[in-house]
């Protein structure tokens, strides 16, 4: 698995799981500033930019995060945060291992399943993906997802890089997605992030997911869409999880 570090002399391990599309510079700013005090852990995901491996399913995803987890940190950190496609990986790492973490950030994590949007996946991206590689539909994607400006040459560079079967799978899985009943059995203090303006389904999503872990706390972001907390308002997501671990 690679990963991005900072702050490696540091004891306390923090990981940020980015969304899908994304690369580990979805978290570079909370790492810059967190990395003088934490030992940040930014995993790439599979089947993204410069990742060791194709993706298969978020379960697998999931269960190959535990893994490096075991293997280089003893079985668990201190807190573990994820953005959308990152999200839903954290979610099933929490299924999969109750005490993977003591403190869990979701953000934006669709955990209702649409087999519609599922089947339109492959022949939507079957005739549109050479244009991915145009820089003019990039921009035009990008401005799309409202992600802040000076991320744009990140991503352009990074979504260029990923195949057409690595960009349909983890898209199929993420539309698939459902919560497993071990959910309700993780100890991490969890709290659940979600925009305002986001789809419908994302804001049911989240009351899924507060529903399923009684002990959560439930965030509605004012004013923000999809993804825009921790990537466009780095400092205030920082400010919130550091608060969150003073508890």
């Amino acid at each position: 698995m690679k990963i991005v570090e900072y702050g490696k002399q540091n004891k306390d391990i923090i990981m940020l799981i980015h969304g899908g599309g994304l690369s580990w510079w979805n978290y570079r700013i909370e790492a810059e500033l967190l990395g003088d005090r934490y030992h940040v852990v930014l995993p790439i995901l599979d089947g993204h930019a410069d990742s060791d491996n194709d993706f298969v399913s978020i379960e697998e995803n999931a269960s190959r995060i535990i893994g490096f987890i075991d293997s280089a940190y003893g079985g668990s950190v201190l807190l573990i945060g994820g953005l959308s496609l990152g999200a839903q990986i954290l979610t099933e790492m929490l299924s999969q291992r109750g005490n993977i973490c003591r403190y869990a950030i979701i953000e934006s994590a669709s955990v209702i399943p649409s087999n519609i949007t599922n089947a339109l996946i492959g022949p939507t991206f079957a005739s549109s993906f050479s244009l991915i590689r145009k820089k003019w539909f990039a921009k035009t994607q990008f401005r799309y997802l409202r992600i802040r400006e000076d991320l744009f040459e990140d991503y352009y560079r990074d979504t260029s890089k990923i195949s057409k079967s690595n960009m349909i799978a983890f898209l199929k899985a993420s539309t698939v997605y459902e919560l497993k009943p071990g959910i309700q059995k993780n100890s991490a203090q969890v709290c659940i992030i979600v925009g305002e303006k986001e789809q419908k389904k994302m804001l049911q999503s989240a009351e899924l997911l507060h529903k399923a872990m009684p002990g959560s706390r439930l965030e509605k972001k004012t004013g923000l869409y999809h993804g825009e907390y921790s990537i466009n308002h780095p400092e205030l997501y920082m400010k919130e999880l550091l608060e969150m671990m003073a508890q």
